[in-house]
């Protein structure tokens, strides 16, 4: 009878460690932009984009950016954003983007973009 509640707490231990490890594979952590270069594996990085700097390679979809710390009134905080994919709808309008990825040589190499436009976020003038 003891060896049946041994193999079952064992059972349940093994779910129990194999369910936090699968937990935490899976979170993404957010970080500054100035300290992302000391990051070990995926995080998630904020900032406004910086427009003047914008190119997209049509041929390879690869944008590349840089955003600004929006802590920093000085905007001398940047980061260099590198993104391979298909653009978001509403990158133009965007105020700030959530860039998930690694950092890499320098730059951040993002997997996904989150952005952020504050037109779907304004109410209609004049309803109630």
């Amino acid at each position: 009878m003891k060896a049946k509640y041994i193999v079952g707490l064992v059972i349940i231990a093994a779910f129990v460690v194999w369910g936090l490890t699968s937990f935490m594979s899976t979170t993404v952590r957010y970080v500054s932009i100035a300290d992302v270069s000391h990051s070990r594996g995926a995080v998630q990085v904020m900032g406004k984009i910086d427009f003047a700097g914008l190119k997209y390679d049509t041929q390879n979809s690869r944008l590349v950016f840089e955003i600004i710390d929006p802590t920093d009134n000085s905007g001398n905080k940047r980061l260099k954003i590198i993104y391979s994919g298909v653009v978001p709808g509403n990158f133009d309008q965007a105020t700030s983007v959530v860039a998930k990825g690694r950092y890499q040589d320098s730059v951040f190499v993002a997997d996904q973009l989150l952005v952020k436009c504050p037109s779907k976020y304004q109410g209609l003038q004049g309803k109630t």
